[in-house]
């Protein structure tokens, strides 16, 4: 006779909606991403006319550092609202907005450097085109997460984050995702690209 072997059921639960539409989103916009890097891989030397890359591109070292640390601090401010400290999360989520803005300042100053002073805009050449477009889709998803970030500060401020930490932790994953986008913008553009 063999024992009996109980198996033990457990009733499956749908996964949390909010978690799978972020990981979605993630999902789609790293597809978006991975076109318009290869586009721009691909690109790569072909423009006919200047400026190009090499003559015109400095490593973006400041901002790549303020974006990156950005991470970091909105982690802590995640980690701070799941602990109910609502001081902490005000303090590093103002930090994390204050480095995006940073970032985009520096991104905003690179556009004039190289319109003002090359000439380079979306439609002096091939190089020109493809820029343009990846980097200012990057900054168009990071004044997403700033507004985004700003809100829950706001809403930090007015005292009503009750509630509000798994949102919060959601906001911090498409943060996480749009510095890690920057990594491979940086690889590819300012890198491999020069």
């Amino acid at each position: 006779m063999t024992p009996s072997i109980a198996i033990q059921q457990s009733e499956w639960t749908l996964p949390d909606r909010g978690r799978v539409g972020v990981l979605c989103l993630i999902a789609t916009e790293f597809a978006l991403f991975t076109i318009y890097l290869v586009a721009y891989a691909f690109y790569i030397g072909k423009s006919l006319t200047g400026p190009t890359p090499s003559q015109v591109l400095e490593l973006p070292i400041w901002p790549t550092i303020c974006l990156l640390t950005s991470s970091v601090t909105v982690a802590i401010a995640a980690r701070a609202l799941r602990s109910n400290q609502l001081r902490r999360f005000k303090v590093w989520t103002a930090v994390t907005i204050l480095l995006g803005l940073e970032f985009l300042r520096q991104t905003a100053l690179e556009w004039r450097h190289l319109i003002a002073d090359w000439h380079l805009t979306i439609t002096t050449n091939l190089f020109g085109t493809t820029f343009y477009s990846l980097v200012g889709l990057h900054a168009s998803h990071v004044v997403l997460g700033l507004t985004l970030l700003s809100l829950m500060l706001a809403l930090g401020l007015r005292g009503s984050m009750y509630g509000q930490a798994r949102r919060f932790e959601l906001l911090a994953w498409y943060w996480h995702f749009v510095d890690a986008v920057w990594v491979a913008v940086f690889t590819v553009v300012y890198v491999i690209g020069r």
